[in-house]
């Protein structure tokens, strides 16, 4: 039974919300910026700033410029010193910033190179471009470590503990899969997944596995798993014949030679009619949203455990869930809401 998620607050702003943070206390944060008269800048990058609000009221306990603004990448988390760590670009190319929690002082800032997909941590923030998997060390903001190998390009990125799990394409087949890095040294442990797939559209690292939605997961699917998978594909109430969207779980380590431990049949209609779905983990939970709709799933074993309808989740830049909590930041709001599943 789908059911609207308990709305904690909402509180209307006056900047344009493009970025958020939310932990597992303390306030949440959202990067905003402000726009224009006619739309015009000095520079390329528009100029951003910090917003706290309260987790449980909504108030605004701060606001602090930021020297990461709004454009190509960004990544928001929290450091190991009571910290609030920003990747992102900057009138001065992009940089890391670090900001105090309860106050938004700035603590540092350092010059980076570009990049498209970050994940930050306390320990070492992780970003990618097509070319390299990069390490930043959250306190001193320098390089920790690069990876890169010919004919590979990288996307997505996923992290549990001292494992990276990222998404690459083989550049001479243009097929995707996954390799595993070890998160302090950025050394190649295994494939987790083979670079078969024809397209991973989100991945999702949980103690003991990375999940994936994908599609034609026949393509690396063992023998012997496929007479069930086939079966599955027919008995899909969309009557189609191949998974055009497929959320599909494997072992954090050994995955390559051993195939998925369970799979989900999302859709199996061709083109257009593919539903676009996003996805987070969090606390062994596997969070879908599809427009105004979040499917929480148990990350062990793709068992449903509840549905919530979240209003404005269909019209939001970002998302995010933290210990049963919802950030959602729409373009001028933000919301919090309860997922108790």
């Amino acid at each position: 039974m789908t059911r609207t998620a308990r709305r904690r607050f909402a509180r209307e702003m006056e900047s344009i919300v493009d970025g958020l943070a939310i932990g597992a206390v303390g306030p949440v944060f959202l990067h905003c910026y402000d726009q224009p008269a006619g739309g015009k800048w000095v520079d390329d990058v528009i100029p951003g700033k910090l917003v706290a609000l309260d987790r449980t009221s909504g108030e605004q306990l701060w606001v602090s410029p930021c020297e990461v603004g709004y454009g190509r990448g960004f990544g928001a988390g929290f450091g190991p010193d009571q910290d609030l760590v920003v990747l992102g670009p900057s009138a001065h190319g992009h940089r890391i910033v670090r900001m105090r929690l309860d106050s938004g002082e700035l603590l540092g800032v350092h010059k980076i190179d570009l990049f498209d997909a970050a994940l930050v941590g306390p320990d070492v923030c992780i970003t990618t471009t097509p070319k390299a998997v990069v390490a930043i060390d959250t306190s001193a903001m320098e390089e920790a470590w690069q990876y890169r190998r010919p004919g590979e390009r990288y996307h997505d990125l996923a992290r549990h503990k001292d494992s990276v799990y990222v998404v690459y394409t083989n550049a001479n087949t243009s097929r995707q899969g996954v390799l595993r890095l070890d998160a302090k040294t950025g050394k190649f442990q295994e494939e987790i997944v083979a670079a078969r797939l024809p397209a991973i559209q989100a991945i999702a690292a949980w103690q003991g596995g990375v999940t994936l939605l994908t599609r034609d997961l026949g393509q690396i699917m063992p023998r012997e798993a496929m007479p069930r998978f086939m079966t599955d594909l027919a008995l899909h109430p969309d009557g189609g014949n191949v998974d055009s969207l497929t959320l599909v779980s494997f072992a954090a380590e050994g995955a390559a030679t051993e195939g998925p431990r369970w799979w989900r049949i999302l859709s199996s209609r061709r083109g257009d009619a593919v539903p676009d779905i996003s996805m987070k983990c969090d606390d062994g939970k596997l969070y879908l949203v599809q427009e105004a709709l979040i499917d929480v799933r148990d990350a062990l074993t793709g068992r449903a455990l509840g549905e919530w309808t979240v209003p404005g989740l269909d019209e939001s830049v970002a998302w995010e869930v933290c210990q049963g909590a919802a950030l959602v930041a729409e373009e001028e709001r933000a919301s919090l809401y309860e997922l108790p599943a």
